[in-house]
């Protein structure tokens, strides 16, 4: 992967939600939008965005991911930022939808620059606004005064780790924060099964891969798992819950709010479809 130069901290940015934030963890959209306007930036949603049609292209359909991406080109018009909540998608927008264009003498030269301006939601807080949150450990400062302990292990997905090295950030995000202890398990480098189409296709090999996956996280006694990426965090936060483990699981974005003291609408959110009356809020928001 090669080295990115990061531009200065901007005061206005783009959110690319993604299909599944929007329709299954909408409040990890939101509690986004929230990290980036505790920073002081506006954040424009363009409604038009859709998917970034990683599925179609996995499958080895480039021409119907090629209509996906088509559609979405011109949404992102300012030249600002456009952070993503998914390190699967932010990769897909980033490293392949040039590819999707390279012979179009007219789209080829918008994707590659849209690509540039792509950043999964880690980075861009770690990398673009340099965040240090100092404030952490007086808002979950518990009544006897003492900060709140909680331990976690992080799961980042298989794409998200090789083409956005996004591992490293969320490391670096947990490892900073007061009170929160940060676990390895045995099987953290490996794929949870989910896979898009693959668990679809595949459904007992996926089934087996994430049951591994959910015991090896289990066996570390852990509070919460966090994850970057809605497919691995649906995935494993349902077969937790099919085995009645008792295994949390959450978003990057609504873990790190939560720890910061944010507070949504009441909804605990931590891998189910709740807070779904916000996500229409954001799904209508015009574009400024």
């Amino acid at each position: 992967m090669i080295p990115r130069q990061y531009p200065e901290a901007p005061a206005q940015v783009y959110l690319f939600a993604t299909c599944l934030v929007d329709l299954f963890v909408p409040q990890a959209g939101l509690d986004a939008v929230r990290l980036l306007e505790r920073e002081g930036l506006t954040v424009h949603f363009p409604r038009g965005q859709s998917c970034c049609g990683q599925p179609a292209y996995s499958s080895g359909n480039p021409e119907q991911a090629r209509a996906v991406a088509r559609a979405q080109l011109d949404l992102f018009a300012q030249p600002w930022p456009i952070v993503v909540p998914s390190g699967s998608c932010a990769g897909m927008m980033r490293h392949h939808w040039p590819r999707l264009f390279e012979d179009d003498a007219v789209a080829g030269p918008k994707a590659r620059a849209l690509a540039e301006r792509v950043f999964e939601l880690s980075e861009f807080l770690l990398r673009v606004l340099k965040v240090r949150y100092p404030d952490a450990a007086q808002a979950v400062t518990s009544t006897s005064g003492s900060v709140r302990p909680e331990t976690v292990v992080l799961h980042t997905s298989c794409a998200a780790r090789r083409e956005m090295g996004t591992r490293v950030h969320g490391v670096e995000l947990i490892d900073a924060l007061p009170g929160v202890t940060r676990l390895e398990h045995e099987r953290e480098s490996e794929c949870c099964g989910f896979g898009g189409t693959f668990s679809l296709k595949h459904p007992d090999i996926s089934g087996a891969m994430v049951q591994d996956k959910v015991a090896s996280a289990c066996a570390t006694g852990c509070d919460t798992l966090v994850s970057a990426d809605c497919g691995c965090l649906l995935n494993i936060g349902h077969a937790a819950r099919r085995q009645a483990l008792g295994l949390k699981v959450e978003h990057m974005a609504t873990f790190l709010w939560r720890r910061l003291g944010g507070r949504d609408n009441g909804s605990d959110n931590r891998g189910d479809r709740s807070g779904r009356q916000d996500a229409a809020t954001i799904g209508t928001e015009t574009q400024r």
